[in-house]
Parts: structure tokens; sequence; C-alpha cells
């Protein structure tokens, strides 16, 4: 049989555009058929872009730039190598990755690592690395918009919030074996003070950008709301299709799948829909899951879940950002697959001793009852299967997305 002359990449690439044409089509369809369900999928996107991701990013976008601009990168990278190093085997460059992660919430952590592997500031692995456990939701979205807004309860807030970022740094801790092989060497430091090779580091960088502090500004200024755009771009698109998919009965007809091979959870239909929409978008499946009519203890869990995985959208964002890089997609997959399994597997263990949120929680609940050590087991057991499964899934929707954007898989 001949063999096609086209380049690998070149048969990818039409692949992807092939999906992405029927994927186009099918939508084209549904939204033509439903109109109304397409407008007030839009609006809920679009408040949620404004009202919440806006902005939360907004100001880190722009303080990040002008970091990665002005040299202060390369002057933490200095100075925080030191502690980077042996905690997380990543460049000290990588803790403004880590600090802004943390604390703005999803998708800059790829954005930034993705900056820093492109300045040449990081080797792959230690850029997929970083982007693996720095894309978290922002204590903003735990503690105000899942906890109080959709919860209404406060007090559950800081569990949420601490079972999630716990997960992140068992990956982050636990990612610093992955692909110890391909790290390269590393480069001599120079002799002399930490803070004065930090400093001249920093000026060195300064001296290589000849732009006016004006210009710089309103580069950072530019850059931050041009990626702004294109994550509103994906979140009102998602919501629409969520929209969709509910109003077809898509939904409904995915969720029995994790319903039948989960079943020892127990948990009722309405969250198991939550969760599959939580599968595309998590603010979409955090609501569903938060208005659910179940215990709160496994709203929860299920909460914790969709929290770790952070959806689709947030991947397809990730996808965009890291196209131009050779940073690996499937890596972050993955990854999100074992946050999804952690942050679930914590909150049950966070449940199951925390006596004080027994008022907070109700006699519905009954987190020590409904908690017991056989349904932990049967959550870990669950857990494992999920990850034999999303290995595989990883991989494949890796592939799809990473050709849908023009990235690596």
């Amino acid at each position: 049989m001949e063999e096609s002359s086209m380049p690998p990449q070149e048969v990818y690439g039409s692949r992807g555009r092939f999906f992405l044409a029927a994927g186009a089509l099918l939508a084209a369809v549904l939204m033509i058929a439903d109109p109304a369900v397409v407008f007030a999928g839009a609006t809920a996107g679009l408040q949620a872009w404004w009202n919440i991701v806006f902005p939360s990013l907004l100001p880190f976008f722009i303080v990040s730039e002008l970091f990665m601009s002005l040299g202060v990168v390369r002057f933490l990278g200095e100075l925080l190598e030191p502690v980077m190093r042996p905690v997380f085997n990543v460049p000290g460059a990588g803790s403004l990755v880590v600090a802004a992660g943390y604390t703005s919430g999803n998708p800059i952590g790829a954005f930034l690592a993705a900056r820093l592997r492109r300045e040449g500031m990081c080797t792959r692995t230690e850029g997929e690395r970083l982007m693996a456990f720095t894309n978290n939701s922002s204590p903003l979205f735990i503690l105000v918009a899942v906890a109080v807004g959709m919860l209404h309860e406060p007090a559950v807030g800081p569990l949420i919030l601490g079972a999630h970022y716990l997960a992140n740094l068992t990956l982050g801790l636990a990612l610093r074996f992955y692909g110890a092989k391909e790290d390269a060497p590393r480069r001599q430091r120079s002799h002399g003070p930490l803070l004065a090779r930090a400093w001249a580091a920093m000026r060195l960088q300064q001296a290589g950008d000849p732009r006016p502090a004006g210009r710089i500004l309103g580069d950072a200024v530019k850059a931050s709301l041009e990626n702004l755009m294109n994550i509103g771009g994906f979140i009102v698109l998602f919501a629409v299709l969520i929209r969709l998919f509910t109003a077809q009965g898509i939904i409904g007809l995915l969720a029995r799948l994790p319903a039948a091979v989960l079943r020892p959870l127990d948990l009722p239909q309405p969250l198991w829909s939550a969760l599959v929409s939580g599968f595309f978008e998590i603010t979409m499946g955090s609501q569903l899951a938060a208005s659910a009519p179940a215990p709160l203890d496994q709203k929860l869990l299920v909460i914790a879940a969709i929290l770790g995985w952070s959806g689709l959208c947030v991947q397809t964002q990730v996808a965009t950002l890291i196209a131009e890089t050779d940073l690996r997609l499937s890596v972050f997959l993955v990854c999100r697959f074992l946050q999804a399994c952690l942050a679930a597997l914590y909150t049950g263990l966070f449940l199951a001793r925390a006596r004080f949120l027994l008022p907070v929680l109700g006699p519905g609940a009954a987190p020590a009852a409904s908690l017991a050590p056989w349904r932990l087991a049967a959550l870990m057991l669950a857990a494992f299967l999920v990850l034999l499964a999303g290995g595989l899934i990883a991989t494949a929707a890796g592939r799809l997305i990473a050709a849908l954007s023009g990235g690596k898989g």
C-alpha cells in the first residue's frame, strides 16, 4: 500500500479541521432549532465572564506582563531557585506562576508557563510541571461564588478551598519526579551574593528591551485584554453548548454512564447531570450541583471533582495558550483527572472528620454516616477506575483539542 506523502503534522491538522467543521455544523443546527436557549446560554456565559473572570484576572494578566517585560521574573528566578528547585523541581522563575495560579485562577498558570517556555526560562518538562499544578479555581470564585452565591453556606468555603489546593499541592510535589530523565543539566551559576545575581539578571533583561516605560505598560494592557477576550469567547461558547445539550437531553443521556460505573457512591441523578455539565464548564456544573435536591455533603463531593477537573472550557483555553510552544496538553489533562479524584477524596476525608460542620450541613447530610469507611473505600476504588479510563480519554482528548487549536498533544 502506498503511503501518503502528506507530512504527519498536516494530516493531524486536517483531522482537527474536519472535527471542528463537523462540530460547528452540529452546533449551528442546534442553535437554529432553539435560538431562545442560545440567547439564554450566551447571556449567562457573558455575565460569568464579566462579573467573575474579567475583574479577577485582568489585574494579574497586566502585572504578569509587566513582570515579564521589566525583568522581575528573572529577578525572582535567581532569588527563588534554591526554594523552587528542591520542592517542585522547577526553576525559580516558576514562583510567579505558582503565586499567580494559586491566587487568580484559571487559566493564568498555563499562560505564564507558556510565556516562560517561549522566553527560554524553563525546559519543556518544567513547563509541563508548572502548567499541570498551577491552574486552579481562584479563592474568590470558591469562597464567594461557590460557597456563598451557589451553596449559600459560607462555612463550607474553607473546606472546598482546602481540598482543592491540597490536591494541587499533592500533584505539584509528585510531579517533581515526572520527566526526570528529560531534565536538562543545570547551568553553572555565577558566584557572588544571591541578591546581587538576581539584580544583575533583572538589569540585563531590561537592557535588552528598548521600549519606553509607557509603551511597555500599553503593550501589557493590550495583550491582557486580548487574552481575556479570547477567554470570554470560550466561556460564552461552552455556556451555550451546555444549555443546548441540556435542552436536547444529551446531558441526561451522558449522565447515565458515570451513574452506572460509580454506583457505590449512591448519588442522586441530578448530581450526575451536574457532574457531566461540569465536565464541559465548571461554573454551570457547580451551579447545577449546588441546586440539586441532595444532601450538602454529596454536593460538596461533586463540586470538588468539578473544580478539580476544571472543564473542557478551561482546557480548550489552555490548549490555545500553549499552541505556539512544545508543551504537551496530554500531561495537563491527565493531571486534571488526578486532581478531580484527589479533591473529591480529600473532601470526603475532611467531611468524615468535620464534626464542627454538622450544624451547617444539617440533619439531612449526616457526614459521619453517609461517608462511612466503606463509602470512602468505594470512592477510592471509583477514583482508580476513573484514572484507568482517564489515561485513555485524556490522550484522545489531548490530541483532539490540540489539533483543533494547532498545539501539541
